[in-house]
Parts: C-alpha cells; sequence; structure tokens
C-alpha cells in the first residue's frame, strides 16, 4: 500500500497523463477503495488543483485548467527535464522569455533536493552551447501563432519577404516548424490560394487574430516538417543544384541530413545517386562537396562548376607555394 503522500503524487500524475478516467478504473489502478479515491480527490482540491468530476455511466474524474497555479510535482528526471529546458530557453532565440526562464530555473534549483542539485550543477558545469544561430523571434509573436493554430483561427499580417518587399497576408494557419537556426509558419494563403512557409522573424508587427475557419488536411499529408523541409530545398526563387555523388542513395542519405539536401535514386544504377538543393550559396557548397569525399558530377548550375574550377585553381596555386618553400 502506498502512503496518502505517495499516493497524492501518483493519482496527479495519472490525471495530468490522460483527460479523462473512469472512477473505478482510477481506483483499481490506486489500488483503493472508491470511497479512499473521492478523499484524495478532495484533497488535491484543497491543494489547488481544480479536478472535475461527472456522473452517469461516462462519469469520471479530469484535471481542468484552473485560475492560479497550483504547486507542480515533479519527479527527479522531471525536473532535471525541465531544468534543462529552461536553461536552453534563457540561451535560446526566443526573444522576451531569456529573464523569465532564468528566474524560473533559479526558483527551481533552490526547491530541489541536494542530491538532485549536484546533478543539476553537474550538467550545467559540463555542457556548453555555442551562441545560437539565425534570427531571434518574439515570444509573444510565437504564443500568438500557436494559439491561432490550435484553434484554427485566421490571421492577418505585414510580411517581407526575402527581397525586401513587403505585403499585407490573410493566412489560416496550420502549425510552427523550427529547423534549429529558424522558424517556420505554415499556413494557407487566402490570396493565392495554396500552402505558404513563412519566416517568423519577417513577419512585422504583431498578428491580427481573426474568426474561425473550416480545416483542412495540412500540406504533405499534414507532415509539416516535410512541407518545409522541401520548401526549403526547392524553392523556387532559388536557383538549384543539381549534382550527381558516386556513391550508393543509403550511404550519401547517412551522411547527408534531409534539412540539407534531397537525394534520390538515379534508374539502373545503384552506385551513384542524385543530390538536388538550392543553390544560393555556391561557395558553401563547393566546401560540402569536397568534403563528401566521394566523386560527383556537377550537372547545373554552370555557375556551381565555375566556383568549383576557381576553387580548384586556388588549391593548385597553394600546393605549388608550399611546394616551393621545401624544396
Amino acid at each position: 500500500m502506498l502512503s496518502a503522500s505517495s499516493r497524492l503524487l501518483r493519482l496527479l500524475s495519472l490525471l495530468q497523463a490522460r483527460r479523462h478516467w473512469a472512477g473505478p478504473e482510477l481506483a483499481e489502478r490506486l489500488a483503493v477503495h472508491p470511497r479512499t479515491l473521492r478523499r484524495d480527490i478532495d484533497r488535491l482540491r484543497e491543494l489547488g488543483y481544480p479536478v472535475a468530476a461527472s456522473s452517469g455511466v461516462a462519469g469520471g474524474y479530469a484535471l481542468r485548467s484552473g485560475q492560479t497555479l497550483p504547486p507542480l510535482q515533479l519527479d527527479d528526471e522531471e525536473a532535471l527535464a525541465v531544468a534543462i529546458a529552461l536553461r536552453t530557453a534563457a540561451a535560446g532565440r526566443v526573444g522576451g522569455i531569456e529573464e523569465p526562464a532564468l528566474q524560473a530555473l533559479v526558483k527551481l534549483e533552490q526547491l530541489m533536493p541536494a542530491r538532485l542539485r549536484r546533478r543539476a550543477d553537474a550538467l550545467r558545469s559540463a555542457v556548453q552551447a555555442l551562441e545560437g544561430v539565425g534570427p531571434s523571434v518574439d515570444a509573444s509573436l510565437l504564443a500568438d501563432l500557436a494559439g491561432a493554430c490550435r484553434d484554427q483561427l485566421g490571421l492577418d499580417f505585414d510580411y517581407v519577404d526575402a527581397k525586401g518587399g513587403s505585403s499585407r497576408r490573410s493566412v489560416e494557419p496550420q502549425g510552427v516548424v523550427h529547423t534549429g537556426s529558424r522558424w517556420y509558419l505554415v499556413a494557407w494563403d487566402r490570396a493565392r490560394s495554396d500552402w505558404r512557409t513563412f519566416r517568423l522573424d519577417r513577419i512585422a508587427g504583431p498578428a491580427q487574430v481573426g474568426g474561425h475557419f473550416k480545416p483542412r488536411l495540412g500540406p504533405e499529408g499534414g507532415d509539416l516538417r516535410a512541407y518545409v523541409t522541401r520548401s526549403l530545398l526547392l524553392s523556387p526563387q532559388a536557383e538549384q543544384a543539381r549534382v550527381v555523388l558516386h556513391a550508393p542513395l543509403a550511404q550519401m542519405a547517412a551522411r547527408i541530413p534531409a534539412t540539407a539536401a534531397r537525394l534520390e535514386a538515379m534508374a539502373g544504377d545503384a552506385q551513384r545517386c542524385l543530390l538536388q538543393c538550392g543553390a544560393h550559396a555556391l561557395d558553401a557548397l563547393v566546401y560540402w562537396l569536397l568534403v563528401l569525399e566521394v566523386e560527383f558530377e556537377v550537372l547545373e548550375p554552370p555557375a556551381l562548376r565555375e566556383r568549383m574550377a576557381q576553387a580548384m585553381q586556388r588549391a593548385a596555386r597553394s600546393l605549388a607555394r608550399s611546394e616551393a618553400k621545401t624544396v
């Protein structure tokens, strides 16, 4: 039998894990009589947790949102996970949450028992993060967009494209995708009658929330990450690079992430594959092709072949100078 305090923590954990529990099922999971379960529910309510009860055939218990934040009960692993997340947020790329995240982290570590605080200190001293890459986004904007996606509410906002042009966009938001360096909103553009991606750092000013819209199946069958990846790799505004790699598809797929390039099998040739990606940064593409350490053929664009030839000429000159100094 669990002690009363342990049973309350177990009950709270179960209520947080599912939206609704039937009374008999919940009592069975806790191995208590239904009367004991009702008394434990009352104790949680006294502590500030808004537990709703319903009667009838489908009756049971559910943890609802309340007017105030009750005490949070976390086990050791959950507390460490929250501490890591808060420390990441304090040094992250979402503007406006750094100070609140740091304040929350200090409060959490003050409440940790000594054994857990030592583990948190070890993580803080051993784990180092590089400076964030990419532009930061406003936390309030991110929250507004997420809420509109969840509640299926239309959005209107001013947007600045890659060329600096500004336009007013009216969209039906589907979801937000983070690539690790940038945030993107995936939405149905009403004026263009098509799906579009919008970089959050290019949304100028606050977004105006409108009325409800009828939900529709998202692009790529609802796989927003796949849609954003394809949009970034095969953007119609950017010139595309096509390179034949002299290595099997599986071998290259294990080394080249899907967010960097699109790989395709070559018809009738299992020993080669086709790489396709945006060619907006040719010098960087030359570098990455060379460090792959496989033979390749540049199909297009011609400018990539020119950059490759220039790189080879610089390398040959540097090698010649180095050899001359050793003579």
